[in-house]
């Protein structure tokens, strides 16, 4: 579980009666689609056939620009989430980063789920046997600098203290 028990107010809308913009949760969407689109690769070398986590980071930038709604984005998320349910190691936690960062339309919390998952997989994709090995836990560190780099500005402070106060919940990823 990723989602602590009590909301921060910071990750919930304006219109929800929390602080979030509609901007600023756009580019926590955005922000998600692009953790998840670069492991999507590990889940598409194991599933080349199934479209659904493509489908998901697709659908997350569609409800960024209005193109889909957020209840439609939604459900595309949980059919991405789906894709992982026969799958281990990397392929999982890739498929699980898409569809995470499709939720984000509707719970903007959910972008670091994505983030969180992406890095299961560079882990996993390290060393797919034990990945916290030295390999697989270097190959996470990678992966969230490779995330923290693309963080949107307006985003930063909020993304990088969130992953603070909710680094238990997502497996020690973000301060490992």
């Amino acid at each position: 579980m990723i989602l602590p028990p009590v909301r921060d107010l910071r990750l919930t809308t304006v219109r929800r009666g929390g602080t979030l913009t509609d901007d600023e949760h756009h580019l926590l969407a955005l922000w998600a689609a692009e953790c998840a689109e670069h492991v999507l690769g590990l889940f598409e070398a194991v599933s080349p056939d199934d479209p659904r986590p493509r489908e998901a980071i697709e659908a997350a930038r569609a409800w960024t620009r209005g193109e889909l709604a957020m209840m439609a984005t939604r459900a595309v998320g949980g059919h991405a989430m789906g894709a992982a349910r026969d799958l281990t190691g990397a392929a999982r936690w890739a498929a699980y980063a898409a569809g995470q960062a499709a939720v984000v339309a509707h719970v903007a919390a959910h972008d670091l789920g994505a983030a969180a998952y992406a890095i299961k997989a560079a882990r996993a994709a390290a060393d797919p046997r034990t990945p916290t090995s030295p390999a697989g836990l270097e190959a996470g560190r990678e992966e969230r600098e490779w995330q923290r780099a693309r963080i949107p500005e307006a985003v930063r402070a909020l993304v990088l203290e969130d992953q603070e106060r909710r680094n238990d919940l997502c497996w020690g990823v973000f301060l490992a």
